[in-house]
C-alpha cells in the first residue's frame, strides 16, 4: 500500500493560485487534501478532516496563521503544521517555531515537490 494515500493533509491559503497548484500535486501523489481559504474555516476544517498535518499559511485576512496555530496547539490531537510564508522574514519563521511549527517554507524559493518532502520528513518525525 502506497503510505502517501492515508496521509491527510489540510491547505489553508488565501491564495487560490497556491491552493489549486497544491491541490493538483497532492491529489496527483495520492494524498488526501482539503483546503480552507481563511483561518477561521481553517480551524473548523482541521477539527472536521482530522488531518496529519496541516499546510499554513501565516498572512490571510481575519485570523492570521499564528493565530490559527495557537489554536491548533491547544487539542490535544494536534496535527503537524508547515508555516507557508512568502517573505521569510526571521522574526515570523522564529515566531512560528516558538508557538509549535514543525517546519515552514518560504513559497517563493519552493516547488510543490519539494514542499512533498518536506512534508513527508516532518511526518516520519512523529
Amino acid at each position: 500500500m502506497d503510505p502517501t494515500q492515508s496521509v491527510k493533509i489540510l491547505l489553508i491559503d488565501d491564495d487560490p493560485f497556491i491552493t489549486d497548484m497544491y491541490v493538483l500535486k497532492f491529489k496527483d501523489a495520492g494524498f488526501q487534501i482539503e483546503t480552507a481559504r481563511d483561518g477561521k474555516e481553517g480551524l473548523k476544517k482541521a477539527r472536521e478532516f482530522n488531518p496529519d498535518i496541516v499546510l499554513l499559511d501565516i498572512v490571510m485576512p481575519g485570523m492570521d496563521g499564528f493565530g490559527v496555530l495557537e489554536e491548533l496547539r491547544k487539542d490535544s490531537r494536534s496535527p503537524k503544521v508547515i508555516l507557508l510564508t512568502n517573505l521569510g522574514q526571521k522574526e515570523d519563521v522564529e515566531r512560528g517555531m516558538r508557538l509549535g511549527a514543525d517546519d515552514y517554507v518560504i513559497k517563493a524559493h519552493f516547488t510543490p515537490s519539494e514542499v512533498m518532502d518536506k512534508i513527508k520528513n516532518v511526518l516520519q518525525k512523529r
